[in-house]
């Protein structure tokens, strides 16, 4: 049992870096790593106010809970407690005015549209 749980409190917060991509003020806590895929499929995004991640699509969806604050995914406001599902080929931005934690549970890696 114990190679398969996370104590994320135990995790420091580390800035999302990704090639190309705007990601000031977003930060990472794996929470599952695929060693296969050679990415993480689960994991906390922590969203400073005011930070956004660009137009992207997900080719095979994903899932997002808010933990804390409130998040907008294209113009829907998402607050604490809300969960959503997008299908695969969905696309949408991701922004925040006052900062937010989400878990994401993304299957494949997603494509930025520029």
């Amino acid at each position: 049992m114990k190679n398969y749980i996370t104590h994320s409190e135990s995790i420091e917060w580390k800035p999302l870096l990704e090639g190309g991509v705007d990601t000031k003020g977003i930060f990472i806590k794996v929470l599952r790593y695929d060693e296969e895929a050679k990415r993480a499929p689960a994991f906390l995004l922590k969203f400073e106010a005011g930070a956004s991640y660009p137009y992207h699509n997900h080719p095979a969806g994903e899932e997002a809970f808010v933990l804390e604050g409130e998040v907008f995914f294209n113009d829907t406001k998402l607050t604490q407690g809300d969960y959503l599902y997008t299908p695969p080929t969905f696309k949408h931005a991701v922004k925040t005015e006052t900062g937010c934690v989400l878990f994401f549970r993304v299957p494949q890696e997603v494509e930025i549209i520029q």
